[in-house]
């Protein structure tokens, strides 16, 4: 009897279908960020970020053409077992023989190489408007009362919508196409519902737009503060889910952009009764909105369980969102997608029906010693064996080839 067969055994003890687990697991595909690989700057304006958003670190190697980003995501996807989309930002067009063209003229044909890119990789695409980091976005953007400038943001979006319907009628939907902005006010303002006024009418605009609603799964993303916007910012929680409830769109959690003390993973229940269905993105917190590199932590654990506890599979569209320019780019996206994935696993691994029929009967005491067993078990056997069937290394074995690769690609380049 091999280890994880003698694991699948202690699981199945205490109620656990192991191997349904693993099949579902396979079928959730979470979807990967492409800007870790070039700490967010993207192909259309070459320059430092702006918008309350920030990335720390000088590791050698960033990805700065398209070739060099996509190379470096083949590389990571190497060793990330399981079900995946692509996550882009609108940023990231890709322009021939010279051309370019501004925010609000971006068409399907300026993402055609990534779909090619994705085809060939059996991936899905998700995307996001790129309302940051533009001379345009220097102050207020959905929610400016400058008119051209709100205007331009309005076309934007709603180009955003069309190249996401060609992802989804190229590649099969739905796309998840979030929307975030980074409006706010540093100081105290002098009205907090002027702004999210015009945010308000600048999404009914974008919205009055046609587009097949199942196809393209428009979300929206709140904030709780930003550098910059410290004192105030326009899509706060209350505005965007408020927003999307009466509208029928997909509100967007963040696990980053809450009050330290408040946990996304108190909010899923509640999001998925409301609203139905339920975008994340996951990251790391430290102190504020840092994004770092997701670990299999406790938060990330709670997530994952409350997705399963709420049979949330097929109503939660899970990306992931941090960028560290302070390691290895590749290797952080390695362990933070595999983070999520144990994270997920570890749920799946939960006896969901025996927990709540625990609580529904108020048998408080064996559902806390059995939550506690929990943590104990051979879970590793079985996250070993998923690798392994998604022909991938369980173990660290993949950070020598990482290595490898930076030694051979990364550090050469901008020599």
């Amino acid at each position: 009897m091999n280890n994880f067969t003698e694991a699948k055994n202690l699981y199945e003890q205490l109620g656990v279908h192991v191997e349904e687990a693993l099949t579902k697991l396979n079928s959730f595909p979470v979807s990967m960020h492409c800007w870790q690989g070039d700490d967010v700057i993207g192909f259309d304006q070459g320059q430092s970020l702006s918008g309350g958003i920030q990335t720390t670190g000088h590791y050698p190697g960033k990805a700065s053409t398209p070739q060099e980003l996509m190379a470096d995501i083949d590389e990571a996807l190497k060793y990330i077992p399981g079900t995946k989309k692509l996550n882009l930002h609108a940023s990231y067009a890709l322009f021939e023989d010279g051309e370019h063209v501004d925010r609000d003229q971006l068409e399907p044909k300026h993402f055609k190489g990534w779909v090619e890119f994705a085809k060939a990789r059996n991936l899905k695409l998700d995307f996001n408007p790129t309302i940051f980091s533009h001379p345009k976005a220097e102050g207020l953007t959905l929610a400016s009362n400058d008119e051209t400038i709100r205007t331009f943001w309005v076309d934007h979006c709603k180009a955003c919508i069309r190249i996401s319907e060609y992802f989804a009628n190229e590649l099969g939907g739905p796309v998840v196409m979030n929307i975030w902005i980074p409006d706010g006010l540093k100081d105290v303002p002098g009205s907090r519902f002027a702004p999210r006024q015009r945010y308000m009418q600048s999404l009914d605009e974008i919205l009055s737009m046609d587009y097949d609603h199942e196809k393209v799964k428009v979300a929206l993303e709140s904030k709780v503060f930003g550098i910059g916007m410290e004192s105030y910012t326009v899509g706060s929680g209350e505005m965007t889910f408020g927003y999307a409830i009466r509208h029928g769109l997909t509100p967007l959690m963040d696990n980053g952009h809450y009050h330290p003390t408040e946990m996304v993973s108190d909010k899923i229940s509640s999001a998925l009764l409301l609203a139905g269905e339920l975008a994340l993105h996951v990251t790391r917190p430290v102190r504020w909105d840092s994004d770092h590199v997701v670990l299999f932590d406790d938060e990330t654990r709670e997530i994952c369980k409350e997705i399963v506890r709420c049979d949330g599979l097929d109503n939660v569209y899970l990306a992931t969102d941090f960028f560290d320019a302070s390691i290895n780019r590749i290797a952080a996206w390695v362990i933070g997608l595999r983070n999520v994935q144990k994270a997920m696993l570890y749920a799946l691994l939960e006896p969901t029906e025996t927990v709540r029929k625990l609580q529904d009967e108020g048998d408080f005491t064996t559902l806390l010693a059995l939550q506690e067993e929990l943590k104990t078990m051979p879970f590793h056997e079985i996250w070993a064996e998923y690798c392994r069937r998604n022909k991938v290394e369980p173990g660290l074995a993949w950070l020598d080839s990482v290595k490898r690769y930076e030694n051979e690609q990364l550090r050469k380049r901008g020599e």
